[in-house]
């Protein structure tokens, strides 16, 4: 009888361990999210501005936002609406509004570096074509990101 008070309390321990360790999705005031888009058949590339995204959800562990592949097809959606299918989308985010913009940062100029050197190296290849990243924006007017409701993904 001794045995099975002990197996069923570990179980339990076992049981309410595992509950304690599966993490909760959380809703967050704000979200700071960018997206980015490119394509393998033109060299344009498109960046949305950092925009304020209220009611996003996120991992509490892994502070990771829910959602992320419905907010790259709300890009993606755009793109496709204005003629422009086949793109590769992805979004990048951050809580804290100076960390967006700073990796927002980061990607402009890894870009336009890159479109600064092609062109050098066209002016010293004179003859050869390089064709340069074209870089543009996408404006809060044009294009902004809904929030998913990810609220029954809570329970998984």
């Amino acid at each position: 009888m001794n045995k099975i008070k002990y197996i069923l309390l570990a179980l339990m321990m076992v049981l309410m361990t595992g509950a304690m360790a599966k993490s909760k999705n959380v809703q967050v005031p704000h979200v700071y999210i960018f997206g980015f888009s490119a394509s393998f058949q033109d060299s344009t590339i498109y960046m949305t501005e950092i925009q304020d995204l209220q009611g996003a959800w996120m991992n509490k562990k892994t502070k990771f936002l829910l959602g992320r592949d419905n907010y790259s097809y709300q890009l993606s959606n755009y793109f496709t609406e204005n003629g422009q299918p086949n793109r590769v989308c992805m979004v990048f985010f951050s809580t804290s509004k100076s960390k967006a913009e700073k990796k927002f940062l980061k990607m402009r100029k890894k870009y336009s570096a890159i479109q600064k050197q092609k062109k050098k190296s066209k002016k010293a290849n004179k003859g050869a074509e390089v064709a340069p990243y074209d870089l543009k924006y996408v404006t809060l007017q044009d294009f902004h990101f809904e929030p998913v409701d990810m609220s029954d993904q809570n329970d998984q």
